[in-house]
């Protein structure tokens, strides 16, 4: 198809960004056969110049339809716009706040057709009635939750000046019990030992529910559910007791296996997930028996605060047990489900629900185990002296056969994965196979989805990470069966999402931190500073840009090395000049740690696996690498955080970098603990699924081992600029 107008303004129309700017830099424009894949995809018929018009006719009579938006944001103390299409100059509203309170006033109309009320000078959800029409007010703070705020309210008798905290992944931690994987009980223990030797915080990896009848499917970037959790991660000691769990252990003759699971430096998910809910099932079977009253009350409760939603999870759970049972082909994705199923509000469900209510219970209560252990471990990181506590994880999207994706079809993009365009190590682009929200559903049901998602995520946490934070601006669609490459960027409601954020930051009092890596636009940047949203600098990227870089206004995309076509090292940044909205961290769990990056294991890794560009060799990379470690050797000695003779390949300096880290005048530092152990291997290498062994690595030490070791002590001493 040859460029033409009506296609453009049709795509223009439904949100996608036809211009952008690549991993290089570089202007971009989308190609015609791009934009009818992305907008056929989006059930908008656009083969002809007619089709195109007609598509277009469809959005403006479909957003005509709903007078008033469900929802509408606004900023504290600014008057409020209100988009309704109406031609009296003047409305009568009345606003019912939050506490109750009645504001009442005249709505006037601008130039631009809506009407504008008075500033509102209390955040939240208010309920706005204007002439015969109702709709949500959500005002919002002026920013979100800061550190600051967090230590302000700390238990500390005295503040950090350089608060600092550290991230897990949680299923490779150890607590001593043999259990198979790091769980709850482990993450409060950790908690505790991190609080002791003054850390504030705790970040772990995403903890959304997985598929307990798919216990394969383990990465926890690619869940079932963003608005559950794993029960695998569930300690029921916390709530039956050790002498139960160890009952039951017994009973079932399981023993040897998860001794034989713990003792493994890699996790087997299918094996420990088969012991684990083995033992939650025996525990369920005699809940009635073993819980006591006030226990049964709790979980009572908890049944009845999660609602539909529960509900629909625990019916999703076991109706995919049931079909793994009977027809195993099918069984993975609820989209090949027979139809009767395929919404949970089917009067078959709902059949379902009535004659397996057993099974409905027994998810349930997995959720309700997961809760309780969640909520303990950030009371007993609040209760050892954290400010923040645990930082809870948001993937960028869910698995479009899971039980989220079945339960929010109106609001979850059907048909299409999100991914990134061609870069640097991924000339065809990325297919991330995870399914994320429609900005055109989230507006239309008042942004219910969202707000859900990030309730469930801040009820037992100080802090949010959000995964590619770039999607609340914009996210690479890519659709059902197309190469990555023919996807496009689609447009979203920023100024909407960060006001909803900010509200719930606070009602939570919870920071939030944006994972801003990548190829992303100042502008982004800029917006989530002036929200409070803090960015991650990592010690990697943080190089002085080049002219060309500051004159674009473009943050280029990060890279974990060099390319033989790239021979000029950039400097690296000292700290103090690191941008300061931000938390700082020596690495990611998609990068190598500090051994191995000095090292170039990563580079090692990905030559093995093929991974290395067209044109790129592992001697040029490693001898590339090889210069980065003389440029960030270079940067400290004349920042006189070090002296003398360069360090070898095998000698990484992980103290003095760990002491450069702590100069960063950023609010927190946060440190991976495969840096305070000095390990080599990180948890995850992109672009693989079963030739590394992500998301399976154990740490060797106990929680409490690993802060008791006199190297870790002095890590930890470096850090925070103290002598040991």
């Amino acid at each position: 198809m040859s460029t033409n107008g009506p296609l453009r303004d049709l795509a223009e129309r439904a949100g996608l960004q036809l211009q952008w700017r690549d991993a290089w830099n570089r202007p971009q424009t989308l190609s015609d056969d791009a934009l009818h894949t992305v907008l056929t995809a989006l059930e908008l018929p656009c083969s002809t110049p007619g089709e195109c018009e007609a598509s277009r006719a469809w959005l403006a009579a479909d957003d005509a339809a709903h007078p008033l938006p469900p929802l509408i944001t606004a900023d504290l103390g600014q008057p409020v716009s209100v988009p309704w299409i109406h031609t009296m100059p003047q409305r009568p509203y009345r606003l019912t706040l939050e506490d109750g309170s009645i504001v009442e006033g005249i709505a006037h109309r601008k130039a631009n057709g809506e009407m504008e009320i008075a500033p509102v000078s209390q955040w939240g959800y208010h309920h706005l009635r204007l002439g015969d029409v109702e709709t949500t007010l959500a005002i919002a703070p002026p920013r979100c939750f800061g550190v600051a705020d967090a230590l302000a309210d700390s238990p500390r008798r005295v503040i950090a000046t350089r608060p600092w905290g550290l991230s897990v992944q949680l299923y490779g931690l150890r607590h001593g019990a043999s259990r198979g994987l790091g769980d709850l009980t482990t993450l409060a223990q950790c908690a505790e030992a991190a609080a002791q030797a003054g850390a504030d915080a705790v970040a772990i990896n995403p903890l959304h529910a997985g598929f307990s009848a798919l216990p394969g499917r383990y990465s926890p970037y690619a869940p079932s559910s963003r608005i559950l959790f794993n029960p695998l991660y569930a300690d029921p000691a916390h709530v039956f007791g050790d002498d139960a769990v160890a009952q039951a252990i017994a009973a079932l003759a399981l023993g040897s296996p998860f001794a034989d699971a713990e003792a493994r430096t890699e996790i087997d998910w299918t094996a420990v997930s088969a012991l684990r809910l083995a033992v939650l099932r025996w525990l369920w079977d005699r809940h009635d028996a073993l819980l006591t009253p006030s226990q049964q009350q709790a979980f009572s409760a908890f049944r009845a605060r999660g609602g539909k939603a529960l509900l629909a999870h625990a019916c999703f759970e076991a109706i995919q047990a049931d079909r793994m049972r009977e027809t195993p082909d099918t069984a993975a994705d609820w989209r090949q489900w027979p139809e009767t199923l395929r919404s949970p509000d089917a009067a078959a469900v709902t059949a379902f629900a009535a004659t397996h209510a057993d099974a409905i219970g027994f998810h349930t209560f997995l959720q309700w185990l997961t809760s309780e252990g969640l909520e303990s471990a950030q009371q007993c990181a609040r209760r050892s002296g954290m400010a923040i506590g645990v930082i809870a994880d948001l993937a960028v999207g869910t698995d479009p056969g899971g039980s989220h994706a079945w339960t929010r079809q109106s609001e979850i993009l059907n048909g299409f994965h999100a991914g990134a365009p061609p870069d640097l190590y991924n000339p065809l682009g990325q297919d991330w196979g995870v399914a994320v929200f429609s900005p055109r559903g989230l507006r239309r049901h008042g942004y219910a989805a969202l707000i859900e998602m990030l309730r469930a995520n801040l009820a037992h946490a100080g802090g949010l990470r959000i995964d590619h934070v770039l999607g609340l601006a914009r996210m690479w669609l890519v659709p059902a069966g197309a190469p990555a490459s023919q996807g496009a960027y689609l447009t979203y409601p920023l100024d909407d999402m960060l006001r909803l954020v900010a509200i719930e930051s606070w009602r939570h009092r919870a920071i939030i931190i944006g994972e801003n890596l990548g190829t992303v636009p100042e502008t982004l940047n800029a917006a989530l500073s002036a929200r409070g949203v803090l960015g991650i600098d990592v010690l990697w990227f943080e190089r002085k840009a080049s002219e060309e870089d500051e004159a674009e206004g473009e943050t280029p995309a990060a890279t974990e090395a060099p390319t033989a076509a790239e021979p000029v090292i950039a400097p690296f940044l000292p700290p103090d000049q690191w941008p300061t909205q931000a938390i700082a961290t020596t690495t990611t769990h998609d990068l190598p740690t500090i051994v191995g990056w000095w090292s170039g294991n990563d580079i090692r890794w990905r030559a093995r696996l093929h991974q290395l560009g067209e044109h790129d060799t592992e001697a040029a990379l490693l001898d590339a690498r090889a210069q980065e470690r003389g440029a960030l050797w270079q940067a400290m000695c004349e920042a006189n955080a070090v002296r003398g003779a360069q360090p070898g390949p095998d000698a990484a300096p992980v103290e003095a970098i760990l002491a450069w880290l702590g100069r960063a005048a950023t609010p927190l530092r946060l440190v991976p603990v495969e840096d305070l152990l000095a390990l080599r291997e990180q948890p995850n290498l992109p672009g693989t699924i079963d030739a590394h062994p992500n998301w399976q690595r154990r740490l060797d030490p106990t929680v409490r081992d690993t802060f008791s070791r006199n190297d870790v002590r002095g890590r930890i001493a470096a850090l925070r600029g103290e002598a040991i």
